[in-house]
């Protein structure tokens, strides 16, 4: 018989829980297994969630969710009256909902204020050992953060709910990511307007906001040639941003081969659908690689500063793509010595992300 944390609450006192993660768009994603566990563990509950708006996207449509609150980063650049109206009103609409239970998932001091606000009668977060007393006393439970860089930030994310009692298992622990008739619709005619049929291409998605996260322009146009040369179409993505757009259109002057160019025009559940269409997506560390995840498609993954073993594919049908002749890695550091241009990444072959899609492929 399994046994839980001695002060592991009791859930049939909770009627309704708030689960706050205030990141990016991959790391809200990677919060998903949290909303299904503790749905599946306490069916009754409703479960809300508070993001930053530009990341609702992740969750919207998610059945076990009951509404998601979001914050505008934009606020903070407002004038101080108007930016106190907005976060006034947010903190009102979530006090008249009445948590039971706070989830918080960051180290965003924004959690501890809620938990006191909210007068939530238990809230769970990190235990950050170098955080103030206040953060400390702010919370009824706190998780222990792992003790080194080899714990997937999945599990760190149901950690919370293991340290509360909640031990999630098997199908609770998947990604899970809406597109919905909207991005169906939008990535269907796409494809359509290109003769691509469903199950056809192979993804490729060579960006990252993070410049020093990306493979070389000359490698990704390297490979895309190898691949239309073995016969494979390959639609090429990047969000609709200024520095992503110029990397793709780099790629593109330096290929041989006609790939088709969707950079810049689908929407986060547009590329969602679009992803689950392929047959294999090709990516670096960022939240479209974890989206392809999500929606099920095999994934080759490149990674150079940043750990695969916290950020990697969560998937069973994955290959992770880093170079083993730099033990230096992974680092963290954007770049090598912070110049941008991470070494570990532009001596990583074609050649070796090439044997990684024949195996994925089965050929």
């Amino acid at each position: 018989m399994q046994m839980g944390p001695s002060d592991a609450i009791d859930f049939s006192l909770v009627k309704r829980a708030l689960v706050v993660k205030l990141r990016h768009h991959g790391d809200v994603l990677l919060t998903t297994p949290v909303f299904s566990a503790l749905k599946s563990h306490v069916p009754n509950i409703e479960i809300d969630a508070l993001v930053y708006a530009d990341t609702h996207a992740m969750l919207d449509g998610n059945p076990a969710i009951s509404q998601i609150f979001v914050i505008d980063r934009g606020w903070k650049y407002r004038a101080p009256l108007a930016r106190a109206s907005q976060e006034w009103r947010l903190l009102r609409l979530l006090r008249q909902r009445g948590y039971d239970l706070l989830i918080h998932l960051s180290e965003h001091p924004r959690g501890a204020w809620l938990s006191r606000f909210l007068g939530c009668a238990c809230s769970v977060a990190p235990d950050y050992g170098q955080r103030s007393k206040f953060w400390r006393q702010s919370f009824t439970h706190r998780f222990s953060l792992p003790k080194n860089a080899h714990r997937h930030m999945v599990e760190w994310n149901l950690d919370a709910l293991r340290r509360i009692g909640i031990q999630p298992g098997g199908e609770e622990k998947r990604l899970i990511l809406v597109a919905g008739t909207k991005g169906e619709t939008e990535a269907a005619n796409l494809l359509a307007e290109h003769g691509i049929e469903s199950g056809s291409f192979i993804h490729l998605h060579p960006a990252s906001r993070w410049s020093f996260k990306c493979w070389p322009e000359a490698r990704n146009a390297a490979l895309i040639d190898a691949l239309v040369l073995r016969g494979e179409r390959v639609v090429l993505t990047a969000a609709p941003d200024a520095q992503e757009l110029g990397f793709v259109s780099r790629i593109l002057s330096l290929c041989n081969a006609k790939p088709v160019n969707l950079a810049g025009k689908l929407s986060l559940k547009g590329l969602a659908a679009l992803t689950a269409k392929a047959k294999l997506f090709i990516g670096v560390d960022s939240a479209p690689m974890h989206m392809a995840c999500a929606m099920g498609t095999p994934v080759v993954a490149l990674f150079g500063p940043s750990g695969e073993r916290e950020w990697g594919p969560w998937s069973s049908t994955m290959r992770v793509m880093a170079s083993e002749s730099h033990p230096c890695r992974p680092c963290g550091i954007d770049g090598c010595g912070g110049g941008k241009i991470s070494d570990c990444l532009v001596s990583l072959p074609e050649g070796r992300v090439l044997q990684a899609i024949s195996e994925l492929l089965g050929r």
